[in-house]
This record gives C-alpha cells, structure tokens and sequence, in this order.
C-alpha cells in the first residue's frame, strides 16, 4: 500500500465546466451569485445541459461535449452530486471542485459563503489537487468504474447471498450474508463504514472488503493493496446485484463472475490547502466532543 501524493496545478484555469445538484431548480440564485464570482477572476462558466435546463436557463452542454471544452470541473450540491461528477465524466480525467450548499461534506469543503475568498487563493495558485483511487469492476463483457464502493448484494430481503471469493486467482473466503462491499480509501467513511469497517486515509491505494450482516462471526473486513484483482463468483439460484456508488445498479446471474481491479485513472479533486482530512473526521463524526 502506498500513498497517492502530488504537486499538481492546472495549466489553465480560464473555462470551467458546472454540473448543478439535480432536481433542485432553487439553486438557480446561488448558481448565479458563483458564476458572478468566477467571472470576477476571469473564469468562464459553461452550464451542463441538464442543469441549464433544471434553472430554466438556455443553452448548456452535453457532459462529454463539455468535458472537452473546459479546464476543470465544477460540481455544486453534496457529496451524491461530485460522486456523480466524478464517475460521468472518468474518462477525461479533469480535476473537479466540489462546492458544498450546506455543511461541509466529505469529498465537498468550499463551502458558498466562503468561496469568494477561496477563488483569491485559488486565483494565486494556492489550492492542492488530491489523486483519489477509483475501482474498476468487470463483468459480463462490462466495466463499471466507482469512486467509493461496489457492492454485491442479494436480490430478496427474505434470503441470503452466497460468494466464493479469490484474490489472485487463489481461493481465500466463501461469504454468507446481505454481501460484500468493495469500496476505494474515499469510501471508507461511506456504507463501509456504517457497517463496521475501518476508516483508511484517503490517499491510500488499497481495497477494502467488508462483509454485510455476515452469517458467521468470523468473518471481518480485509484491507489489502491495490495491485491484486480481486474476484468474486455469485453461488446463489436467485443471483445478486451490483450497486455502484449507491446510484446504479446491475443484475447478475447465479455463477456470474465479477472482477476488481484498481482503475487506470484517479479521480482528481481541487481542495484548498487547509482542508485536512482528520479535522474532517472530527467534524462529521464528533470525535473528542
């Protein structure tokens, strides 16, 4: 296991691509207080297609058509909304800032009252650009790729799933239970973590396998590093389902095979410098109070 560091900066900061929190047309006054300011740093905002369209607004891009005309991304909502982001537009591998209408969020720390003051810094230089895993999941001639977690889970309430598990190709665990989850260090303080699983450090590179209600006692997550594969094959008549970033979901069979690898991109995330991830921690889960 290793730790994904870097210096990284963005060669240019002039266009920007927006993806507003989907269905919530009162956004559209924040959304237009931002854009005010971005243009006061000489940052020009592109609306998505659909959230133009959500604010009653014309024009706007199709997400891929966008990622290809921009510097960066701009996703505006929660955590759900720069999950989303980050999975759609994969494939440009462009950084992201998440700006949090709220409290503050996991993956979102620019919270709108302050960002005036942020794109000062930002406008300097001075923000760092976190490298995050992604998983990479492959299954009947299809690849899913996820931010925080997979999850293999039965298809009835009434009924458990059976899993055969591999790492490497070598057999190390049958489980019996609701599932499994496989999530990425992001994920851990996501579904992993309301199961019992451990919280790792972000910047990590690891997988970690946490078992769902499992049937035996014995049973207990798995950190491991990010370059095995891991293999899973669903020993059940009425099959499983595959819930990726508890946003889409996908049906398999009984015997249906699935494989995990660590995925050929990271997911870039633009955070000011004084976020720290263990103030956080402290924050969300009230540690030391």
């Amino acid at each position: 296991m290793k730790l994904t560091t870097s210096n990284e900066k963005l060669n240019s900061v002039k266009k920007a691509g927006i993806i507003l929190k989907p269905e919530s047309p009162e956004i559209k006054d924040e959304y237009l207080k931002i854009k005010n300011w971005f243009n006061q740093y000489g940052i020009k905002l592109i609306l998505e297609k659909n959230s133009s369209k959500m604010i009653g607004l014309n024009g706007g891009l199709e997400l891929k058509k966008l990622c290809k005309e921009v510097d960066f991304l701009i996703s505006i909502g929660g955590d759900g909304t720069l999950l989303s982001v980050v999975r759609n537009s994969f494939e440009f591998n462009l950084p992201i800032l998440g700006i949090h209408m709220g409290t503050l969020g996991f993956l979102t720390d620019v919270l709108v009252e302050e960002l005036d003051s942020f794109l000062e810094d930002f406008n300097k230089g001075n923000y760092k650009i976190d490298n995050r895993m992604m998983v990479e999941c492959h299954v009947d001639n299809r690849c899913f790729v996820a931010f925080n977690d997979i999850v293999i889970s039965r298809k009835t309430v009434s009924s458990m799933i059976k899993i055969k598990a591999k790492i490497n190709g070598i057999s190390f665990n049958t489980y019996n239970g609701d599932g499994v989850i496989i999530s990425t260090p992001t994920g851990s303080t996501a579904y992993n973590l309301s199961v019992g699983g451990p919280i790792v450090y972000p910047l990590t590179e690891a997988f970690i396998i946490t078992p769902v209600a499992s049937h035996s006692l014995t049973q207990r997550p798995l950190v491991m590093p990010a370059d095995i594969e891991i293999e899973f094959k669903i020993k059940d008549q009425d099959g499983g389902v595959l819930l990726i970033d508890g946003q889409d979901s996908y049906e398999v069979e009984n015997g249906t095979i699935i494989k995990f690898t660590i995925a050929d991109k990271k997911a870039k995330l633009i955070h000011q410098n004084k976020r720290d991830f263990f103030k956080v921690l402290n924050d969300k889960l009230g540690w030391g109070n």
